[in-house]
């Protein structure tokens, strides 16, 4: 059987790289086979670093970084938008979000004339009511797209102020320098919404009294209704809107009872930071990274090393982290090809946002320009079948 499995993992080694399509961002990232990079940028706080690694056939991991900006109209206020998107059922939702949500900030940043806790969740809610509709016309040809849906990581950084906002379990890490001691410390800015954590689980039992079953341990894990590990998402539309949670919509999705109010929410956490000369920068990652490594073990990373591709280093970590679990060598792992590679560690995006206090305490009515960066990955030439396959 073990060697039924090798073969299998061999078909799918990759001889060569150049048998994909190098996609690159709108500041011109580098694609390395399964990894995308931009080791070093410039933002209007100071310099960043983005890393992308492919696990998932098809990516589901979506990313941004603006820089400028952040309203509709020329005056201002001017900032960085992070944005993190961690999509799962497939990469619809996570490529809507980033096509949307940032578009849907500078609206309402406009009209409210400034940055504030109610224009993202603004935002956040446009976004969701745009999928839901997309939903909704989709569903007669592809009602699959109903149980397709996307963490939502952001990151704003206005006027000396920052603000992070989040649905589900990627993760805002700030660096802390301490004067006495030198030290970094991690902080994380981040609530998680994930049913593997206690207070979650206790949420979710008290917004839904009547239901014993709407957070199951299932294979040791706990999952909401027993199908999903996250409480709050965009999309994810079969357990908001009854009407869609029903055939031709998969079994292994639909509910044996119907629900009368919203299992999942899209409602995010926001918290708000005011920036201190200490705060040296911000770690925002999906899950991916955080399964390897603690919020510690990455600060001091990102404190210990130069900042050009750090976060190249910080998803090269991780891997390695992934490799040691499954007791094989980094090398090998590299040479598996996406799909298969699912099965050793996940999609993995990474932003480094380092924090220059001089920067940082401009005024945001001060212009900056403008600069727009997705983060990349594969995709295959027309009419190409992906190359990874059983072995016959």
């Amino acid at each position: 059987m073990l060697s039924g499995f090798m073969n299998f993992l061999r078909a799918c080694f990759r001889p060569r790289s150049d048998r994909y399509v190098h996609s690159s961002s709108d500041a011109g990232g580098c694609q390395d086979g399964l990894l995308w990079y931009k080791d070093t940028g410039q933002h209007f706080n100071g310099e960043f670093s983005m890393a992308v690694v492919q696990a998932n056939n098809l990516l589901e991991d979506q990313s941004q970084l603006e820089s400028g900006g952040l309203s509709s109209h020329e005056c201002g206020p001017y900032g960085t938008f992070v944005g993190v998107y961690d999509g799962h059922g497939g990469p619809e939702t996570s490529r809507y979000i980033n096509d949307h949500l940032f578009q849907h900030l500078k609206r309402f940043t406009s009209e409210q004339q400034t940055m504030s806790v109610d224009v993202i969740r603004k935002a956040y809610q446009a976004t969701e009511e745009g999928f839901l509709s997309l939903v909704t016309r989709q569903w007669p040809m592809n009602p699959q797209i109903a149980a397709v849906g996307s963490c939502c990581l952001v990151g704003v950084i206005c006027g000396g102020t920052l603000y992070v906002a989040n649905l589900g379990d990627s993760r805002a890490v700030l660096g802390r320098a301490v004067k006495a001691t030198g030290e970094v410390l991690a902080i994380q800015l981040s609530a998680e919404h994930n049913a593997c954590i206690e207070s979650v689980r206790q949420e979710l039992q008290s917004l839904h009294p009547d239901d014993s079953q709407i957070v199951v341990l299932k294979h040791n894990v706990w999952r909401v209704k027993g199908l999903i590990q996250i409480s709050k998402s965009i999309g994810d539309v079969y357990l908001k809107k009854a009407e869609f949670n029903r055939e031709p919509l998969y079994p292994k999705f639909r509910l044996r009872e119907p629900f009368k109010k919203p299992i999942l929410s899209a409602d995010p956490s926001i918290t708000v930071h005011q920036l201190q000369p200490h705060d040296q920068f911000v770690i925002f990652a999906s899950d991916g990274l955080w399964e390897h490594l603690s919020n510690q073990e990455a600060v001091d990373i990102v404190q210990n090393h130069s900042r050009s591709g750090i976060a190249r280093r910080l998803v090269k970590t991780a891997l390695q982290e992934a490799a040691k679990k499954r007791e094989m060598r980094y090398s090998d792992l590299k040479k598996i090809d996406r799909g298969v590679r699912r099965h050793f560690h996940d999609d993995i995006t990474v932003i480094v946002v380092f924090l220059n206090s001089n920067l940082v305490s401009k005024a945001s009515s001060v212009k900056g320009p403008n600069l727009s960066v997705r983060g990349g990955g594969v995709t295959l030439p027309p009419r190409t079948l992906a190359p990874c396959a059983m072995p016959v």
